[in-house]
């Protein structure tokens, strides 16, 4: 009976059962030694029996000496007490101190079928769901940890790592309709167990998987003491479909899904939306078949010759607004339809989508960055705030990426030294990559370190033959070898025309064929500038929101000696509020602007975009200074 009060009384103190009931026992013993004592202290010290001496009137015989005894036996019983609180509770106390940075790793099929392994990864990252829901703690998401499914490290080392101070393991197995599941919580540090529990259900419904779920993370948030709110109860006890066939069919999707964003497999992509739509066929109500089709139609259609349609992407909102009107609480729905937004120039809608997603899954560093990106050319400071959230949370796959939208974002606000840091970190991460060359290349190109361009282009189109070539092309010009740049701009041509998508240095292309003397050509490719600016305008795509394109019909009317519609577009530009540093660079040396450079209005422009530069920078540089982190 007591051992079972114990059971009950543990999770609702916060304290482990054992400690609980090594507390109830030192109590007992120590009741016995203070009621021992109590008797002794009628003692003599020589062993002898206190003597008794004449009771004053009033007072009964032999009340002194038991008052005192226990007395003696109270302050022991206390002392008692104290000592098993500090025995107790500093543990328990350092444990709460740390902070609740936890990580789910891949869950080990067990079963004799490999077939079952889709099943145990969804109870996996359902439980990383749960657990991302809980705003203490801070949980990397499933591509962070997918990286140790097949390394054999320790476990101090993987939770070094991903930052983290706590590490959940678990393994299944499956039979048919029966599920044998066993999950254990650790300390990241020393690989000490502290939690773990089994779970054998037959499954008759998606209710009983989902108990199980909320079973885990609830275990998992008391040991840790972290609260589960209301809200964040009816998040993680979230029924999304009474199917079980809908069910078993969106997380074989979610599995393909996954196999996709790790290895860009596209034959994966494609088996994912097949099983996304077969969910659908059975519960048309399913919020999460939605958003995984609109996930996938996002891969599919980005950066595609889409871009400059107006229907680019337009399935997307109506899947996800399918998903939002079956579930409001789906914080994929929302990051989705932020970034969704945020190509179509609703920076107010994204900013609320991005923050609902977040109230309702605290760790989505997906959103972290996309409101980063909202402000990565107009508020340098948040933006760099946002994408250290993101780096703080995500420590996956996502994390090379992190790292180099985060080093660009040093590059935009001119901390060169800090953006070079961010790549190297990237490099790191994955070793020789075009992206990671690409960006030295960028960030050399505005330091003026051509013959370096050259080199990091270089690197870049051995690794991948379609990147790099308009930075070599641009740092070849600068150098005076024309004929040799419009050879790399002609192999980027060929390159464009074969991915059939959009391109914005058409103007860059035009002057090199311009000042190789072939005219005819470079008149082509200013109108296909004069084009695709002029089409990202009128659809409010984001380089537009940022107002450059503008800036580029600048330089084709200025350079074709129309000053007018060119003195046009750079007042338009010149709206812009924050001045990245390569912007800085660039009007100062621009060659296109060359027939208007000793202007007055021009040099205006000019001194009107480096003080907006410099004003950026000294924010940024107050709070890295703020921050010590400069």
């Amino acid at each position: 009976m007591i051992l079972e009060l114990v059971d009950i009384l543990a999770p609702s103190l916060g304290l482990p059962a054992w400690t609980l009931n090594l507390v109830l026992i030192l109590l007992i013993v120590g009741f016995f030694i203070a009621v021992i004592v109590s008797w002794i202290y009628d003692i003599h010290p020589e062993g002898g029996i206190v003597k008794t001496e004449p009771v004053p009137s009033g007072k009964s015989e032999g009340t002194t000496g038991t008052s005192n005894g226990w007395k003696i036996a109270s302050y022991i019983s206390f002392i008692v007490i104290v000592g098993l609180i500090v025995l107790n509770i500093i543990p328990h106390s350092s444990n709460r101190n740390l902070e609740k940075s936890i990580a789910i790793l891949p869950f080990i099929n067990d079963s004799p079928d490999e077939e079952n392994t889709y099943f145990i990864n969804g109870i996996m990252e359902e439980v990383l769901l749960n657990l991302q829901a809980i705003k203490e703690l801070r949980v990397p998401g499933r591509t962070s940890v997918e990286q140790y499914r097949t390394q054999n490290k320790s476990i101090p080392k993987i939770a070094e790592e991903l930052g983290v101070n706590y590490i959940v393991e678990g393994s299944g197995q499956k039979y048919g309709d029966r599920i044998v599941l066993r999950v254990q919580l650790l300390e990241g540090a020393t690989d000490k167990h502290l939690w773990g529990d089994s779970y054998e259900k037959e499954i008759t419904s998606t209710e009983v998987i989902i108990e199980i779920q909320s079973q885990i993370a609830q275990s998992i948030a008391s040991e840790l003491q972290a609260v589960i709110t209301p809200d964040v109860k009816l998040i993680i006890d979230k029924i999304p479909t009474t199917d079980l066939t809908a069910y078993d069919l969106y997380q074989r999707g979610m599995d393909y899904y996954l196999d996709y964003a790790i290895r860009n497999d596209l034959k994966a992509l494609d088996r994912a939306e097949s099983y996304f739509h077969e969910a659908l066929g059975i519960d048309s109500t399913y919020a999460n078949a939605y958003v995984g089709l609109a996930d996938i139609y996002w891969d599919k259609q980005y950066l595609s010759d889409y871009y400059l349609t107006e229907n680019f992407l337009d399935s997307v909102p109506v899947l996800l607004n399918l998903a939002l009107s079956y579930d409001e609480l789906s914080a994929e729905a929302y990051a989705l339809r932020g970034i969704y937004y945020r190509f179509n120039g609703n920076d107010d809608l994204a900013l609320k989508d991005f923050e609902k997603a977040i109230r309702l899954n605290p760790n989505m560093g997906r959103a972290y960055n996309g409101i980063a990106r909202l402000y990565i050319y107009s508020d340098f400071v948040k933006a760099l705030e946002f994408y250290h959230k993101a780096i703080n949370i995500d420590r996956g796959q996502r994390l090379y990426g992190y790292f180099l939208n985060l080093g660009l974002e040093y590059f935009i606000a001119g901390f060169l030294d800090k953006s070079r840091h961010y790549y190297n970190e990237a490099l790191k991460l994955v070793g020789d990559s075009a992206d990671y060359y690409i960006m030295m290349a960028q960030n050399a190109s505005f330091s003026g370190e051509d013959n370096r361009v050259i080199d990091y282009a270089g690197k870049a189109i051995l690794l991948d033959s379609t990147r790099g070539k308009d930075w070599m092309a641009e740092a070849l010009l600068r150098l005076g070898k024309r004929k040799e740049a419009l050879a790399v701009y002609e192999s980027l041509i060929n390159d464009m025309n074969e991915r059939g998508n959009f391109d914005i240095f058409a103007h860059r292309i035009a002057y090199a064929y311009w000042i190789n003397g072939l005219t005819e050509k470079a008149e082509y490719y200013f109108d296909k500038q004069i084009e695709s600016s002029s089409g990202m305008i009128n659809l409010n795509r984001p380089w537009a929101q940022y107002y450059f394109p503008y800036y580029d019909l600048a330089g084709v009317y200025a350079f074709r000696g129309d000053k007018e519609t060119a003195y046009e577009n750079l007042n338009a530009f010149n709206q812009i509020e924050e001045v990245p540093y390569w912007m800085d660079v660039l009007i100062k040396r621009d060659p296109l602007f060359d027939n208007i450079r000793q202007e007055p209005e021009f040099k205006q422009i000019v001194r009107d975009v480096e003080a907006k530069y410099k004003a950026s920078h000294e924010r940024v540089r107050q709070w890295l200074e703020e921050n010590e982190m400069l």
